[in-house]
């Protein structure tokens, strides 16, 4: 009876780590194939909950759609990652240059909007798709971790080109995590950053998605950041903004969307609260892990305005 026990325990030890290895896989590697990546976990029914939760998440490589309406050129950024594909567009007599970073499953061609916002204010704009996504080199990502060379990467490349003039920092999600350790670990020294609905931790946001879906976080979360990291050769475990944060003493602003399933208010206070440079904050009522320049462009405008006027 108990070597039969012990038998069942070990196939479910096995099991549990061959869907967590599984979706581990399918959420950090891009595929080539044509189709759709799998909807949110709020967006499934029950039915596609399952069905996502046996096999993983499709996930194919995601493409850049259109071309900004501005005047720019293609570049290309040489990362430790891989050649990086970057839209630059410039403006006369600007203040500045605004680097913007995506986030997960997204591309260079979903910031056009907040592109064009810092444009009208006055800063010429550098859009990056990071390695794996949009024209840039790759299938793969680390959801914030190599991304951060990225990160210094495009900064690196702006200063060459413009040693004096002012460079900000725009990510989302992942860019902003990415923005964050790149500060943190990397040496990169922005004039000012702004961070919009960055994760406190890898292990945090496994355990927001497997919630989203109802699932007991304990031991999937774990597992799946545990197999993330071996991956892809890293200890996922220490991919924490939080950690980050503390070692910011950059002017940053951080936005966050109170209906954000994935990222938390508790996240964001924490991260905020260990920021050690001069921080502003904003919430945006009924805005979830999406843009918030979308929902509410007047005030998503003011508040960076606001916020680069004093930079």
């Amino acid at each position: 009876m108990k070597q039969k026990l012990l038998w069942v325990l070990l196939a479910g030890f096995l099991a549990v780590n061959a869907v967590a290895f599984l979706h581990a896989w399918r959420f950090t590697h891009f595929t080539d194939e044509p189709g759709s990546h799998t909807n949110s976990p709020e967006q499934l029914s029950t039915l596609g909950k399952i069905e996502m939760l046996l096999t993983g998440i499709k996930n194919p490589k995601p493409c850049n759609v259109g071309v900004p309406a501005f005047a720019f050129c293609t570049v290309s950024i040489p990362s430790p990652t891989g050649k990086l594909e970057a839209w630059y567009g410039s403006v006369p007599k600007a203040k500045g240059c605004v680097a913007l970073f995506h986030g997960y499953t997204s591309n260079k061609s979903k910031l056009l909007m907040e592109a064009g916002v810092f444009r009208k204010l006055g800063y010429s704009v550098l859009l990056v798709d990071f390695a794996g996504n949009g024209g840039s080199d790759g299938f793969q990502t680390t959801v914030g971790f190599r991304e951060s060379t990225d990160v210094a990467a495009a900064f690196a490349f702006l200063r060459r080109q413009q040693p004096v003039v002012p460079i900000i920092l725009y990510g989302a999600s992942i860019g902003a995590v990415a923005i964050l350790r790149a500060e943190s670990e990397l040496g990169v020294k922005p004039t000012a950053a702004i961070v919009e609905c960055p994760y406190g931790s890898m292990l945090q946001t496994a355990k927001n998605r497997f919630s989203s879906m109802h699932v007991p976080t304990f031991p999937l979360a774990n597992l799946l950041v545990f197999w993330g990291g071996v991956q892809n050769g890293f200890w996922a475990f220490d991919l924490d903004a939080t950690a980050f944060a503390h070692h910011v003493t950059t002017p940053t602003l951080l936005l966050w969307g109170a209906a954000d399933p994935r990222v938390t208010r508790q996240e964001t206070d924490v991260i905020y609260a260990a920021l050690r440079g001069p921080k502003q904050r904003r919430d945006f009522a009924g805005v979830g892990h999406e843009p918030y320049v979308h929902k509410y462009p007047a005030e998503w405008e003011a508040t960076v305005a606001g916020f680069l006027r004093r930079q």
